[in-house]
């Protein structure tokens, strides 16, 4: 009698044990099913919470490298962008004969050496090698670009003659004995011009100051050559 009590207990044992697992694999289904909707749902930032609750330590080690290399490049490309809407492109430089010259093209440094890289009449190539230094001493000086290489081919010529390239002399400034002055280097000779124009020819109270045009600077930078100012803007036409 004992053996069949014992023998049914076992057995309702079973059949309880079995429904229960029959129960919690409907109630797993169940959940899976809205776990998937819930992640379905998941914004991206969710995701990612999700994602560090399971395995925090995995996903960084396994996606961190992937993260910082495309922020790197989406903070380029907006880099890049801001660049370009706080300058002007190539094609929106402009030019007068009785324009501003302290007044820069605004566009990127980059942007001014292919300008220059790409200027025909430059057969000795000094304008595309010294494009950037020239970029710079015309930022520091404020002095437009585009006029202060017109001036130098003006004076010493598109393939830069041979006694301006000797001295670094590059708009021809003057010694007190009337010959050029000599300078150290490229970089010292375009600074030095840059810092004449700026300080002599272009700001007012300057030594030569007669206004901010071409015809202005040529009242005491070349008085005795009237056809300077056309000279000098016919340059700055070659290079735009």
């Amino acid at each position: 009698m004992g053996n069949k009590r014992s023998s049914k207990s076992l057995k309702m044992l079973i059949i309880v044990a079995f429904l229960m697992i029959v129960v919690g694999i409907v109630i797993g289904k169940c959940n899976i099913g809205q776990v998937n909707e819930r992640v379905a749902e998941l914004t991206p930032e969710e995701e990612m919470d999700v994602a560090d609750v399971i395995d925090s330590e995995m996903i960084m080690a396994a996606y961190t490298p992937r993260r910082e290399v495309a922020s790197e490049e989406v903070v380029s490309r907006y880099a890049r962008a801001r660049e370009r809407e706080l300058y002007n492109s190539i094609d929106e430089i402009t030019i007068s004969k009785n324009m501003d010259l302290t007044v820069r093209c605004n566009v990127a440094r980059e942007d001014f050496v292919t300008l220059m890289a790409g200027v025909r009449a430059d057969t000795s190539g000094f304008f595309e090698q010294n494009a950037g230094t020239i970029y710079d001493v015309c930022e520091k000086y404020q002095i437009n670009e585009i006029f202060f290489c017109g001036l130098i081919s003006a004076e010493s010529g598109w393939d830069i003659a041979g006694n301006h390239r000797r001295t670094h002399n590059y708009i021809s400034l003057m010694g007190n004995s009337g010959a050029l002055l000599s300078f150290a280097s490229v970089e010292a000779g375009l600074e030095k011009a840059a810092a004449t124009l700026h300080t002599n020819y272009l700001s007012e109270g300057g030594r030569f100051y007669y206004g901010k045009t071409l015809e202005a600077v040529r009242t005491r930078f070349c008085p005795v050559n009237p056809g300077w100012t056309n000279l000098v803007y016919g340059r700055m036409q070659q290079i735009i």
